[in-house]
Order: structure tokens, then sequence, then C-alpha cells
């Protein structure tokens, strides 16, 4: 390998090593690959299969990835925390420390060095390193764009810039108004038990596409964009019958205010005793947070009471104005009571038995708004029928249409909001492939 080859090799790593506050961008999969690589070319002639491998290891990662090597390193800068993003945060650019700015622009032109040390380059160094006939194939895309829609325009400028160093105020305003990590990059999470992790496929569900429960559907939206206004929003309980469309309300929602900051977050409920902790990693986030709890009951001395009591009641530690609870349950009284609960006279084991039971029974009181969704009356399931019939562009007499859900309500699950879409979701597809028989024949 010929010395400017070797001296070139050589500065790439001193500076890849050089950075102060951006190091995780060469800590991800493609990242270290790239460091892997510079390191095999650099000792090519010592081991020629560890650098064709390390290569094609870099190749393979940057195709899986979809991406160039230069949207990579951007893509990372917009994701990855560090005390930067993190400060940037939490106070306007003109507050930051000059420190912390000096090294901004240090990392940002290190960076952009990096990002022209690109695919084609590296192929020209390694056939060069170990006199390859011809250079390997190099990794390209001719457009190279986020799949997160917010990121676009940032990118963009990255791309068209001269100076990285010049995005420095813009990178800041970013990470104020839509945070890094997974709160950057995903609108719906989950928490596994011991850490968030992103949804990548969500539910697209619509608020449009909900009828029936108007003036529930009117008060959870206005709750929530007092959330999204930094206001003190109230938790909130949606209880009623099964199918009534609860869950798809809430998730709802995110379809309609991700794009202003919203993010939804589901804890399943063995996961409830961790919200307290769950609370408190949101707390500093610029985002706003629904945690949602689906299917919300507890049985008798339950962990996960205590929990979501001291959330929803609050402690010694103030109540973080960008959180609140959004639960769902068939129960209006959420703790399981058995009749031999109820204190009789000669009942000895305790004093105020009937405050025990009280108790109980007013846990759902703690959540500052109620909302009931009540059964599915004949009109309202009807209404809920036509409105997703046009929506899915069926086109069928309105008395067929009618005896056909009428007919499934009776065959299946009762009259519903789920009900009423799984007949549609089925008419739909026998409509597709040819069917729809007579109306005696659905769902036979």
């Amino acid at each position: 390998m010929d010395s400017q080859t070797i001296s070139q090799v050589l500065l790439t790593q001193n500076q890849a090593a050089s950075l102060l506050l951006y190091q995780s961008v060469l800590t991800q999969k493609v990242g270290k690959a790239f460091v892997e690589l510079l390191q095999a070319i650099r000792y090519a002639e010592v081991d020629v299969q560890s650098c064709l491998q390390a290569y094609g290891n870099y190749f393979h990662l940057l195709a899986a990835h979809n991406q160039n090597w230069e949207n990579y390193l951007i893509t990372e800068i917009l994701r990855r925390e560090n005390p930067f993003s993190y400060q940037a945060q939490k106070q306007s650019f003109s507050n930051l420390p000059s420190s912390l700015i000096a090294a901004v622009h240090h990392d940002l032109h290190i960076l952009q060095n990096l990002s022209e040390c690109n695919c084609a380059v590296l192929s020209m160094w390694v056939q060069n390193a170990i006199n390859l006939p011809v250079s390997p194939i190099v990794w390209y895309l001719e457009e190279a764009n986020t799949d997160v829609p917010h990121e676009a325009s940032l990118m963009g400028k990255f791309q068209q810039s001269e100076n990285w160093i010049d995005i420095t105020e813009d990178l800041a305003a970013f990470y104020q108004k839509y945070g890094v990590g997974l709160f950057a990059q995903y609108q719906a999470l989950r928490w596994n038990g011991e850490n968030l992790e992103g949804i990548q496929h969500f539910d697209g569900i619509k608020l449009d596409e909900l009828v029936g429960y108007e003036s529930q559907k009117a008060a959870l939206q206005k709750n929530t964009e007092f959330l999204l206004a930094g206001e003190a929003a109230l938790h909130v309980l949606l209880y009623g019958s099964r199918g009534s469309g609860k869950s798809s309300l809430v998730k709802a929602l995110l379809n309609e205010y991700g794009k202003d900051g919203l993010r939804l977050l589901e804890v399943g409920k063995s996961e409830l005793k961790d919200l307290p902790q769950i609370v408190e990693k949101l707390r500093s986030a610029p985002q706003k947070f629904i945690i949602f709890v689906d299917d919300l009951s507890f049985e008798e001395d339950d962990d996960a009471f205590k929990a979501l009591k001291v959330v929803l009641e609050g402690n010694l530690t103030a109540r973080s104005r960008n959180v609140v609870v959004y639960a769902t349950s068939n129960r209006r009284h959420l703790i399981r009571e058995y009749f031999a609960d109820r204190p009789a006279p000669k009942d000895n084991d305790e004093v105020h038995a009937w405050d025990t039971i009280q108790e109980k029974l007013s846990f759902s009181d703690r959540f500052g708004l109620t909302l009931t969704f009540s059964p599915a009356d004949q009109d309202t399931y009807l209404g809920i029928i036509y409105h997703l019939a046009a929506e899915a562009g069926i086109e069928i007499a309105y008395e067929d249409l009618e005896f056909k859900a009428l007919q499934w309500a009776t065959r299946h699950n009762g009259r519903s909001g789920r009900t009423a879409r799984q007949f549609i979701d089925y008419l739909t597809a026998d409509i597709a492939t040819g069917g729809v028989g007579e109306a005696g024949e659905v769902g036979r």
C-alpha cells in the first residue's frame, strides 16, 4: 500500500477517535463496521482476508439500512443522545455553554470529513491495499432519504451544506422540538419490562373512521389538546362494553397528533409496577406522552394497583406535566370485589372494613376524567356500518347492507364497533374475490 493511502487511513482513524460528543454515531453497527474496515485496510498487507471480510460486512450493513454512508451519518447525528442534544432540549441555543458549542463544531467538522470517506473511497483504498485488479463493488443509492418525515428538512440542509458547522443552531432547534433517540424516531413505543422500544408498524386507525361515540371522542380530544398545550391534562379512564372502540380511539389520537409531538407508550398490566420509573424517564423529554394501559383491572393486593395509584395521585415528586395515563377497562370498578369481602356484623377481622371496600370501589375516581361507552343500540351500530361501508367504497343498497349487517351481529358478537369493522372487512374481501352471496350466506 502506498504511503499516501496509509496517511489518509491514519488521518481518518485519528479523526474518528477524536470525537468529543458524538462518539455514539460510530458505536452502532454501521459505524463500528466503518472503524473496523479502516483498521483492516491499515493492516491489509498482513491479513488480506480480514480486509475483504471487513469491506463485505460494511457493504452488507449499508445495504441492510438502505442508506449511503453520508445519509447514515446524518441520521445518526439527528437521533443519537449526547450532552448537546440533551441540553438543547431544555434551554435555548443562546444559553448553551460556549465550550459545549465549541465541541459540537469540532465534531460536526470531523463527521463531515468522515462522510466524504464514502464507500467509493473505501473501495479504492481496499483495492490499493491488497493490489486487486478491480475495486470492490461500491454501495450507492441515487436517492437516499429518511423514513421519518420530520427529519427530511434538516437532512436536506446537511446534504446541501458546504460546512456542517453552519447548521449547529438548526440542529439544536431540531432537538428542542423533536427530541432524540427513540422519541424522535418513533411515535409509538412500548415498555418491555426493562427498556423502551419503538413500534415500527403502528395501527393506522384515524379519528374520522370512528363514529358512534362523538361526545366521548370530543372530550378525549380536548383533554389531549390540553396535554399538547402544556396544561394540566387529566388522567382518563375509558370503560364500557367490549368492542366499543375504546382502544381504537386512544390509538387514533396518535395518528391525529403525532406530528404535534404526541407519543403513545403502551404499558402492559404486568409492567405497571414500573410506572414511576417510566414517568421519570419521560419527564425531561420535549414530547407529550400518553401512557396507554389496555384492559385494566386488578386483583386484591395487586402491587400494580399501588404503582398506578402513585402516578395518578402523586407523591412527594412533582407531577410531570408531559405525561398522562389513558386506561381502558370493561369494568367500572377496577379492583375485583367478592361478596365475601363485604363486612358482616359478626366480622372481627377489621374495625373499619367499609373503608377498605370504599377504597376499592373508588379507585376509578382517581382518574380525573371517566368516559363511558355504552353498548351500541341498533341505530348506532348501523350508523357505524354505513360510515365504514362508505370509507371502504362498498356499493350495496342500504336495505341489503342493513340486513346483512344485522344478521352478522346476530350470528357473531352482537352489536358493537368491533363487530361492524369485522363485518365490513369480511364484505370487502368477499367483494374483492367475486363473492357477495345472498344475505343469508354472510358469515356461514
